[in-house]
């Protein structure tokens, strides 16, 4: 079909979903935005609008290269539950037994000035969940200003905030970041508070030492060359470049240049590859990982996990009594490095008891699988969340909701 017959098809098909996009793009709220939806016995459908960037016409649509930034997380969760599979890791393993570093870590008390040792280990379990007391830059807390001034507010190439005279230079490798991550105090005891810090950032150095391969390499051979994800890595070759999307903020309601496609920082590979939020992906890609985990690990014949392991990761590991800091995309649980409605989470209006999925803040991509309905969507756009006023992601979900009901 045609580019316009496609739209026609979308509008009948999924008449609030495809409005949403198009009026997002024609309000000047994104420059494009792709969404690919998966409903039971039938193949994906795909809905676009836009353009890659504002200086130019190329379309916006499942081939465009996104940065991901957080939905990266369940990427590298799955990985971790991998080894986990094998008996390479164990769930509840201290992370000390291989990043030795970590052995005798402290929290900070006060202002930070003073330090006391913490209660317990850091265990997998707590990188997973983010749950270990490992804060990030953007946070408030005397844990997380020592972050910033140790040089740790990186997502790969992505800094997070402008540089401060007097800051260490980021580390150059994942071992130079873990060992400068162990050096500095925890801003709350292991397995006592949930965290939006670099936990899953650690995790892939675990993976790593635990692994014995780098953990890029990891990813790629054990997660996107089996499932065919030819596009997701940790930066763009220039072969590719044409197809990346420029990254957008809004500033004074309009759309301003954070990361432009033609001088992206993500043309070379990252000194520190970050687990947390450092992967580049299309739609079309990350709709073949979110149809891997509705097969409970299976695709195209290829098996890169037992059904166990995905419902491990799917479930979910917090302890009782954790408390979640008020946070712009809470108010749900974690699993193996993925968020999970549950009855005590689930928000009105929001997705299915069971669901599971995340949302990538500094693009503003998202994605969800609904194992109840046998369904996924994955959406792909390039502009900051940057707060609440930002209610892309539950129109979408309310979108898809309206058009997926029986």
């Amino acid at each position: 079909m045609s580019v316009n017959e496609t739209h026609t098809a979308n509008l009948a098909r999924y008449p609030h979903l495809q409005a949403l996009l198009d009026r997002v793009v024609r309000d000047g709220e994104q420059a494009g935005i792709t969404a690919a939806v998966k409903i039971p016995n039938a193949a994906p459908s795909w809905l676009a609008a836009g353009k890659i960037a504002l200086d130019t016409e190329l379309p916006f649509g499942p081939e465009t290269i996104c940065r991901i930034a957080s939905m990266t997380k369940p990427v590298t969760g799955l990985a971790a539950l991998q080894l986990i599979e094998k008996g390479a890791l164990g769930l509840d393993q201290p992370i000390a037994e291989l990043l030795p570093d970590f052995k005798h870590m402290r929290v900070a008390t006060g202002n930070g000035s003073e330090t006391r040792p913490a209660s317990r280990p850091i265990t997998v379990r707590h990188l997973l969940t983010l749950t270990a007391g490992i804060p990030h830059v953007w946070q408030e807390g005397p844990a997380a200003e020592l972050y910033r001034r140790n040089g740790l507010d990186c997502l790969g190439n992505f800094r997070l905030t402008p540089p401060h005279e007097g800051e260490l230079p980021p580390p150059r490798t994942l071992e130079e970041f873990g060992t400068r991550i162990a050096s500095l105090p925890l801003a709350a005891d292991p397995g006592t508070q949930w965290d939006y810090g670099l936990a899953l950032d650690v995790l892939g150095l675990v993976i790593q030492r635990a692994s014995g391969q780098r953990f890029e390499d990891f990813l790629r051979t054990h997660l996107f060359e089996p499932l065919g994800m030819v596009d997701t890595a940790f930066y763009v070759p220039a072969e590719k470049l044409p197809r990346l999307a420029t990254n957008y903020v809004r500033k004074n309601g309009a759309l301003a240049v954070q990361d432009d496609r033609k001088a992206s920082l993500f043309t070379t590979p990252p000194g520190v590859p970050s687990g947390g939020g450092g992967l580049v992906s299309t739609a079309r890609d990350f709709a073949r990982f979110c149809q891997m985990l509705l097969n409970e690990g299976e695709l195209d014949g290829v098996r890169i996990a037992q059904p166990e392991t995905l419902r491990l990761q799917r479930t979910n590991l917090i302890p009782d009594g954790i408390e979640h800091p008020e946070f712009v995309l809470d108010r749900a649980d974690w699993g193996g490095g993925i968020c999970i409605e549950t009855p005590q989470s689930v928000r009105p209006g929001g997705l299915n008891v069971g669901a599971y999925g995340w949302t990538g803040g500094v693009g503003g991509t998202t994605f969800w699988v609904d194992p109840k309905a046998r369904t996924w969507v994955v959406v792909m756009v390039q502009r900051q969340i940057t707060g609440p006023e930002d209610t892309l992601i539950d129109e979408v979900r309310a979108a898809a909701r309206k058009d997926l009901e029986p």
